[in-house]
């Protein structure tokens, strides 16, 4: 009997030992997003332990609404340095101007994801809430009244100094004739990387700013992406993006566990947003699994 148990203990092992060993996380990756037939950036880095994932990161795409992290970066840094208060109240207009030719134009609730601001237009409000409004509700009218405080320019020096190199927030959004003439908002998912973890790191802005905006950014209620890839308990703080064809999602993971990562995820080429979401859900839940348990 011992001899009998013996050797099927053995031959357990030995079939064991000859099945293939599964693919690893960038294998998985590869493959998902070559199903999915999209341009596909990502990058993954852990906070916790070093450890890091890239696919395509350097592909430069319409920035979309991540391009409001920066923004918001910015106002705090502002108000760190005296320009103004957080709580300070300013007038909400619809009355900007394009980067094209300096023309008139408006933004309309038609296309923004929240329509709560337009009947405050002509009233005032303090920044704080328009850069609420602007993160977890990504409204387009808090947004182009926020960028008129701090200026594009500023906002991209400031993330030339984070480290992310190629990012350009050219301009306030639905600037349509600026778009027609190719001045659109641009990024990376390594510089939305960057500036996620720069958030995390607490060197965006003063520390207690950055535990702010990460409080902001976990408030967000546009959940389809990389939410939907972890299990619940796990937080998110995060901004996602999206245009015709276009639609991103990035910020900072903190599994029950403490393990905290960044992650951005860029996508081009997919007309459905449904499956655009999907597919980002998928790749946010093969990254969860590595940064819990670890590289395989």
């Amino acid at each position: 009997m011992e001899t009998r148990a013996l050797f099927a203990a053995l031959t357990l092992t030995t079939v064991a030992a000859c099945r293939p060993a599964p693919p690893d996380t960038p294998v998985l990756i590869h493959q998902r997003i070559a199903r999915s037939g999209a341009q596909v950036g990502l990058y993954y880095r852990n906070l916790s332990r070093p450890d890091s994932l890239f696919h395509d990161p350097d592909v430069r795409m319409h920035a979309a609404s991540t391009m409001k992290v920066p923004v918001m970066i910015q106002v705090f840094r502002d108000a760190e340095a005296g320009v103004f208060r957080l709580d300070d109240s300013v007038a909400v207009k619809n009355d900007f101007r394009s980067l094209a030719d300096g023309s008139p134009f408006g933004v309309t609730p038609d296309d923004d994801s929240d329509t709560t601001l337009y009947a405050r237009v002509g009233t005032r409000m303090p920044i704080r809430e328009l850069v609420e409004l602007m993160i977890t509700v990504s409204s387009n009218l808090a947004t182009n009244n926020l960028m008129d405080l701090v200026e594009p320019k500023r906002v991209t020096a400031t993330m030339r100094e984070l480290g992310a190199d190629s990012i350009q927030v050219l301009r306030s959004v639905e600037d349509d004739k600026a778009y027609a003439a190719g001045l659109s908002n641009t990024t990376t998912a390594r510089d939305l990387g960057i500036i996620a973890a720069a958030i995390a790191d607490r060197h965006a802005a003063a520390a207690e700013s950055c535990r702010e905006m990460e409080a902001v950014l976990r408030r967000q209620t546009f959940n389809e992406a990389i939410p939907a890839g972890v299990p619940p308990g796990t937080a998110v703080a995060h901004k996602t993006g999206d245009l015709t064809g276009i639609h991103h999602d990035f910020g900072i993971v903190t599994a029950a566990d403490g393990t905290r990562y960044v992650l951005a995820l860029m996508v081009r080429g997919l007309e459905s947003k449904d499956s655009s979401a999907a597919l980002m859900a998928d790749l946010s839940r093969l990254v969860y699994e590595r940064a819990v348990r670890g590289p395989r």
